[in-house]
Parts: C-alpha cells; structure tokens; sequence
C-alpha cells in the first residue's frame, strides 16, 4: 500500500460551526467520532467529522493565547497524519535521522501510531492499522 494522508488535526474556536463548515463543504461527510483528551493541566472536547476512508479533527481550544502550550500554537493545524504500512520502520527512519519523537500515544488492539516532529517543528503522525474493518480503526476507546 502506499502512503496516504489520512487526517488533519486542526484546533478550532467553535466546534459546531467547524463541523457545519466541513458538512457544508463535503456533505457525506459525518461526526464519526468524540471525546475529549486529557492534556495533563487542560482538557479540549474533540470531534472527528469525514468518512470511513479519510477525517479532519477538530479539537475545541478555547485557552487564551499565553496559556497555550508551544506544541500546538494556538487555532491552526495540529498534525497531518499518514498511514503508512509499518510504523515500526518509518519510527526507526526518523529517529536514526535524528528527528525528535512527539505526541506518544497509548497502545491500542486496532492500530499503531507513533509521531515525529520535523526540523521546523511541525507534528506529523503515522498510523499502521491492523484491521481493515472501519468499526474497529475508527474505535476511539
């Protein structure tokens, strides 16, 4: 398989006139998934809003500019993310290349994504999936 973007993460005011924009623009487009993430010190309610095959999340940050953290700058894309077939390799590659890990997410039974940060300081993710079943990639628990 070859790689392909998957998703964009992209921190967002207003999360329901985010959504109401991407259904505007791609109406089979639907809010397949939400929760919200623990940042540690803060919380941001999410939303993923696409198809089975390809995604945008929203994430709602509402902090004010000084209290943002400087891995996400503020309203703007967070990540782009790519599945790719062996995230163990494409980890190997960029850490040998000296590029610094970022986000390391939690093990999970359907999938394997790992996170580097580029020389500008920009975040890309890698997902490997381990199902071809959308229930069970797109399982957000």
């Amino acid at each position: 398989m070859a790689a392909q973007l998957e998703h964009a993460n992209v921190a967002v005011g207003d999360l329901a006139e985010a959504i109401r924009f991407f259904q505007a623009a791609f109406p089979d487009f639907v809010v397949r998934g939400r929760g919200t993430a623990d940042h540690g010190d803060w919380q941001s309610e999410w939303v993923h809003v696409g198809t089975d095959a390809t995604y945008v999340c929203l994430n709602a940050d509402n902090r004010t500019v000084g209290d943002r953290e400087s891995g996400h700058r503020g309203y703007g894309v967070n990540h782009l993310g790519f599945v790719v077939d062996d995230a163990q390799a494409v980890y190997d590659r960029l850490a040998n290349a000296g590029y610094k890990e970022g986000f390391q997410p939690g093990e999970h039974p359907h999938r394997r994504r790992v996170y580097f940060l580029d020389g500008d300081g920009n975040e890309y993710e890698f997902v490997e999936y381990f199902s071809e079943d959308p229930t069970e990639r797109n399982s957000y628990d």
